[in-house]
């Protein structure tokens, strides 16, 4: 009979303590810069002070210039996943992907899809946003 109560205490305890984590994790958003490798492909992903609502991210790309990319929002603990965001050219070897939504304060990983001539490539990005 006990063993329920202890696992909602303890279910409870975690819950509080992410809440609090979140609330009071350090202060305002900041911005991110992050370079990951896939493939024959290097990304550099910029978010200017991520937040809830709409956001712009920044992608540098190096390697064969891809056809496409794309940023998809996900936030595992939640079970949120939106669907894929276009960035459009923003220069040779730059990509924006303007009004990308994240609903709520919490981690979230950024995927990025490319697609080119160095074949399909994926590289994810986390995010906090507070």
């Amino acid at each position: 009979m006990k063993r329920p109560t202890v696992l909602i205490a303890v279910v409870a305890l975690v819950a509080a303590a992410g809440i609090a984590w979140l609330l009071w994790g350090g202060g305002d958003a900041k911005s991110t810069a992050q370079q990951a490798v896939s493939g024959p492909y290097t990304v550099q992903f910029s978010a200017d002070e991520p937040r809830v609502g709409g956001n712009t991210f920044t992608l540098g790309v190096t390697g064969p210039a891809p056809d496409a990319v794309t940023v998809a929002p996900v936030m595992a603990q939640m079970g949120h996943a939106f669907p894929p965001v276009p960035a459009g050219p923003d220069g040779p070897g730059r990509f924006r992907a303007v009004g990308v939504g994240l609903p709520m304060a919490g981690q979230w990983e950024i995927t990025v899809s490319l697609r080119g001539p160095g074949g399909p490539a994926q590289v994810v990005f986390p995010v906090l946003v507070k």
